[in-house]
């Protein structure tokens, strides 16, 4: 061992819960969360100033969108492309954000779930918003810059906001052990409750209510609970409910035709494919008998679903029923954290604007500060111009006299003559006196001989003055407070001018969706399920007509009311229910539907032991025997359960479910083993557990044995089975006692 290495003992536990304290601060910081003060991630803002720096302006050409993602990752974020290029392609897309940041030029995806194209083959630049809203003043040393990941590079720590874009474009964001989910709103009514604010820092959350109504979702849409919208917005926490917006045409034949205009903003991307499904199933499980088509005639120009319904529909029932059943009414879950001081914190309304507002107040001040300082430099030096062009004659005569640069530089500043030629000693005196500054010599010396004519002269006065009223301007703007909000607020009436747009989304007050459902008649069905796991119900008459082939051709049948449930337990020890209304009803020789399909079946994991009617279970006890010949007698009303899988019995280690069937007429039971022991005994032996529970043993068995199969008899009934070739009659078999060994038959 190297004698100049320390070993450096700890404990596992601490290391481990200091880098993950790490880690989740990393995240939490560094990647998922937004800042409030411009209202971006680390990637997004990231993105957004590698366009500025390569000049991808709103007025300039496009740029290959793998161009800019792979500059930002090369210089700043170096974390992937595909973080850096999605969030490139959201900041694009107007159907996400309020007000989007990026101009993209080709496939960017859309508000169906339809993927961007790859970075190659699409283009992208600044929209004008951002060039001017977020990324303007940064070479006035408005915010901190600091080092990139190697140190090569320097980045803005922030953005120069001049609009609260976390408020305006919202976001999302998971983190480690916390999420950020803000919705978007609009820009006008932010700006309105911006300036309120700066009038008056007492206003009150609802106060600023009136001018944000509440969020601005892209897709429109109707937000229903607007008197829970303050207290959300006091607290930054809260669900808000969403609807699409729907309207009636009239359509063929005088049916009548619900169409959606608008869809509720969680429905953005493929959930518009799952709402398609989801009428659809309305209308294959009959409770939606009124629908005749759907169609989705959704274009660029904006949603349009068509959902055609008879002539005689109840049109508001059924838009209830959507608005229910379907993700046409949805939550928005609200929930405005964000990065503030450092520190990840859940905050209000009034809260985001404030610390928006204290930040344009610092960056302001920064501005005018290097403003300022740049007018006096400028001041100093017009002064010293105007001052030289008064005695030019005496600075030409010191310029030709003096042996370098250096020398004439020392007595425009200090009056030094010495080694200097002059033509009078009245000149020489005169020289003396001179008292320039390092800048205005510099300049003196710089100067150029066409600033000699009257008329750059009469301008350097009129530069110097404009130079004075900046100056004065800008102390006034540093100086005073009321000044310094007057030009924010002057800003915020230019952004609002160019960039506000009409309200997309209604804030109302709803009545809950109240659907009259409509009323199927109860009958009697039966359940068929054939080995390949096609599930479908067909009625009592058809299954009469064609008993012998549903018998030959399905290995599960059972009778049922179409508005009970189906139960299937499987070897697991599980128990699936599924709706009989949720199974294909028809004709004997349909098809079905896979039961993986309609139930939490996995075909994969499992295989189904026996089905039974909800309603049959209710009136009969269950025998469970399991491969380890545990065994127990279940009541059949503890699997009448709303859960849609639960455990229908307790497994051992390894253990399976061979056989589960209710108690009729049967009084004895039949234990064979794989080894050929056959064990018999009354059901009576069994006895009665919980579902909870594990159960008895019901037969011994040798090393590596198992129960592989279970037979019922009757007593006086004849019952056999071929066992290798030959007929046992079951009911011969001698009666034995649970949990003995059983007889072994010879063949």
């Amino acid at each position: 061992m190297n004698n100049n290495e320390d070993i450096i003992k700890t404990e596992y536990s601490e290391v481990m819960q200091k880098s993950y304290i790490d880690y989740a601060m990393s995240v939490i910081v560094s990647r998922a969360l937004p800042d409030v003060r411009d209202g971006l991630k680390p990637v997004q803002r990231r993105t957004l100033y590698d366009m500025h720096e390569l000049g991808i302006k709103y007025d300039k050409p496009y740029r290959k969108s793998a161009r800019i993602v792979g500059d930002t990752m090369g210089k700043y974020h170096p974390h992937g492309d595909s973080s850096i290029y999605d969030a490139l392609v959201v900041m694009s897309q107007d159907f996400k954000k309020g007000l989007p940041l990026v101009d993209g030029h080709g496939n960017f995806g859309n508000i169906e779930g339809d993927g961007a194209a790859a970075m190659r083959y699409t283009e992208a630049r600044l929209q004008k918003i951002a060039q001017f809203g977020l990324l303007d003043d940064l070479d006035k040393d408005v915010v901190d810059f600091i080092p990139n990941f190697d140190e090569t590079e320097k980045e803005p720590s922030v953005l120069p906001a001049k609009f609260p874009n976390l408020l305006v474009n919202g976001t999302e964001g998971i983190a480690v052990g916390m999420a950020t989910s803000i919705p978007p709103h609009n820009l006008g009514e932010v700006i309105s409750a911006m300036k309120a604010y700066m009038k008056d820092e007492t206003i009150s959350t609802s106060r600023l209510m009136k001018y944000v109504q509440g969020p601005d979702f892209p897709t429109g849409g109707i937000v229903t609970n607007k008197d829970e919208l303050p207290e959300i917005y006091r607290t930054g926490q809260g669900k808000i409910k969403v609807r699409g917006k729907v309207i009636t045409e009239k359509g063929k034949n005088g049916k009548t035709n619900v169409v959606i205009t608008e869809i509720p903003f969680p429905m953005v991307g493929a959930n518009i494919t799952k709402f398609l499904q989801d009428v659809a199933a309305l209308a294959e499980t009959k409770k939606a008998p009124d629908i005749v088509d759907i169609s989705n005639q959704s274009s660029k120009e904006g949603i349009r679903i068509v959902i055609e319904l008879r002539k005689d529909a109840n049109v508001d029932n059924f838009i209830n029923l959507l608005y229910k059943k379907t993700r046409l009414e949805d939550t928005f879950g609200v929930n405005m954290l964000a990065i503030a001081d450092g520190r990840p914190e859940t905050m209000g309304l009034k809260r985001i604007l404030k610390e928006c507002i204290d930040f344009r107040f610092a960056v302001v001040t920064r501005k005018y500060t290097t403003l300022l300082e740049k007018e006096r430099e400028k001041k100093e030096i017009q002064e010293g111009l105007i001052k030289a062009c008064n005695v030019i004659d005496l600075i030409i005569e010191i310029l030709r006299g003096s042996k370098d640069r250096n020398q004439a530089k020392a007595c425009l500043i200090d009056g030094v003559t010495k080694g200097i030629k002059f033509k009078s000693k009245e000149s020489e005196v005169m020289a003396g006196q001179l008292h320039f500054t390092e800048p205005q010599a510099n300049a003196i010396l710089e100067m150029r001989l066409y600033k000699l004519i009257g008329l750059e002269i009469d301008a350097l006065i009129k530069e110097h003055d404009e130079t004075m009223a900046n100056i004065f301007k800008y102390e006034d703007i540093l100086g005073r407070r009321d000044s310094m909000a007057q030009v924010i607020i002057n800003e915020l009436d230019e952004l609002k001018k160019e960039y506000a747009v009409p309200r997309k989304t209604v804030i109302d007050n709803c009545e809950e969706a109240v659907v009259e459902e409509v009323k199927v008649p109860e009958m009697d069905i039966m359940f068929i399920m054939d080995r390949f796991g096609y599930a479908k119900t067909i009625d009592m008459a058809t299954y009469e007509r064609n008993i012998d082939a549903v018998t030959a051709e399905n290995k599960y049948i059972c009778q049922c009311k179409n508005t009970g449930k189906i139960c299937l337990f499987t070897n697991t020890g599980l128990l699936h229910t599924i709706k009989a209304g949720d199974l294909p009803f028809g004709k004997f020789r349909d098809k079905g539907k896979p039961i993986d399909n309609i139930s939490n079946f996995s075909s994969a994991n499992e295989e189904i032991i026996a089905v039974a009617s909800q309603s049959d279970l209710n009136l009969y006890r269950m025998i469970f025997v399991t491969r380890m010949s545990m065994m127990k007698v279940v009541d059949g009303g503890e699997f009448d359960v709303a859960k849609r899988t639960v455990a229908a019995t307790k497994l051992l280690d390894d253990d399976q479910v061979v056989s589960v069937v209710p108690i009729k007429e049967q009084r004895n039971i039949v234990l064979k083993t794989n080894d050929g022991y056959f064990l018999r005994f009354p059901i009576e032996e069994i006895p009665e557990k919980k579902k909870t529970a594990v159960g008895v043993r019901g037969m011994k068995l040798g090393a590596k044995d198992y129960v592989d199969e279970v037979f019922y008899t009757q007593n006086a009934q004849e019952a056999n089975y071929d066992y290798n070739g030959k007929t046992i009659a079951l009911n011969s078999i001698k009666l034995g006692k649970r949990d003995s060994k059983g007889t072994k038959l010879r063949t």
